[in-house]
């Protein structure tokens, strides 16, 4: 596949230690599509030397400047909550810690128990035996995340699931991603956000996701197709040392065939799990209508993955009839590999879930997380210390 490239100037790097270097800026077309190379500054951020890259004192240093931003204590979004049941302390406990550690800082959006859900709040058609009181009680949490957007009258919210984990190098990670968001689909060239303003749903934690130009109903458009050429919009990171060896990744992208160590900004193709997302005020109204007020089609995040797909496969399209509600035009960005996902945490397995429960006895002695190479939960002890030099899941490095 060819591919056009400008390459950018790589960060300093004073040790060995620096999170990730960036070659280029550059949109991966498919082999049929024309070339195009979105617009944006040729300039990557450059650490300095022994600088940490956590933790409250971490300032940001990509361009433009107000990017810098997402290393507020709330990461560039207005808020940031954490979904979670009340009695799960173990799980409060660990993410008030490591958020802290890291540099920002969560308020709860409490669990919901599906039993506690009434008949009549369920949205008409949904059939709750068929969708289990577990993921109704999670629906409704997300749901209630969602209109506390709307209610607050914030700009945008990132919500996190309470058993998810990330890099200790999350801030110069979300420099990156705000770049991507704001190259791919941002107009304004001041936005609000530092994440850009024409974005929905930005989706930073999944179990998988695809690229939306490979879905069954997106394959055989021809190269002229406008919505193949915003369906196929990319923003690629290389030599992004907090992506884990390529054949240590997991999801649903074949990792293998793809330069060691890329991330991707991405337009959406249909995510699995919601281990972390944010919605903008306008996402959370379409949410809240297509997944409450409207109907449900599923368990949460099936459902929310469904209303990107819908968005992404019918853009451009005019006839009503084809296009049906066209996903209420909803704009989702996507980052693969993700920089959120599920810790697996130290003790009983049954612990993992408060959807599906496995009641075995079976204990882990040792916690992980997938996809995360300085993971933040595993690196707790070295935070408090104000080491810069963190355990690594695949090898150690200095940070």
């Amino acid at each position: 596949m060819g591919v056009l490239f400008r390459p950018s100037p790589r960060m300093l790097i004073g040790i060995a230690t620096i999170f990730m270097t960036v070659g280029s800026f550059l949109l991966l077309i498919p082999q049929a599509t024309p070339f195009r190379l979105l617009p944006f500054p040729d300039r990557a951020p450059s650490p300095r030397s022994h600088e940490r890259l956590y933790g409250d004192g971490y300032r940001g240093h990509a361009s433009p400047a107000d990017i810098n931003r997402v290393a507020n204590a709330t990461l560039g979004f207005d808020r940031v909550f954490v979904v979670g049941l009340p009695e799960r302390s173990d799980k409060r406990d660990a993410i008030t810690l490591t958020s802290a550690l890291t540099g920002f800082r969560v308020e709860w959006v409490d669990g919901v128990r599906g039993e506690s859900v009434p008949d009549k709040a369920v949205p008409f058609g949904t059939s709750r035996e068929r969708l289990w009181e577990a993921n109704l009680g999670s629906w409704r949490a997300h749901m209630n995340a969602a209109r506390r957007i709307i209610q607050d009258d914030l700009a945008s919210a990132l919500i996190l699931e309470d058993d998810v984990d990330w890099d200790v190098r999350l801030k110069p990670q979300l420099e990156r991603v705000a770049q991507g968001a704001r190259a791919i689909l941002s107009s304004n060239p001041k936005p609000h956000s530092p994440y850009g303003d024409d974005w929905d749903i930005l989706w930073l934690g999944h179990c998988g996701e695809i690229f939306p130009e490979t879905l069954e109903e997106n394959r055989g458009r021809s190269s002229d197709d406008p919505a193949l050429r915003y369906m196929t919009r990319r923003f690629v990171i290389q030599d992004d040392m907090t992506v884990p060896p390529r054949d240590r990744i997991t999801g649903l992208l074949d990792f293998k065939n793809s330069p060691e160590h890329t991330r991707w900004v991405h337009i959406s193709g249909a995510p699995i799990c919601t281990f972390a997302y944010a919605l903008s005020q306008r996402g959370a109204r379409k949410v809240l209508f297509d997944l409450s007020v409207n109907h449900l089609t599923g368990p949460f995040d099936n459902a929310l993955a469904g209303l990107c797909r819908r968005a992404v496969s019918t853009h451009g399209i005019e006839d009503p009839a084809a296009a049906g509600d066209g996903g209420l035009d909803t704009k989702c960005i996507s980052v693969t590999p993700p920089l959120y996902f599920h810790h697996k945490a130290r003790g009983l397995v049954d612990g993992d879930s408060d959807i599906k429960a496995i009641n075995d006895g079976q204990v882990r002695e040792r916690g992980s997380t997938e996809n995360i190479v300085w993971s933040a939960r595993g690196n707790i002890d070295n935070m408090i210390l104000g080491a810069t030099t963190m355990e690594s899941q695949y090898d150690n490095q200095d940070v």
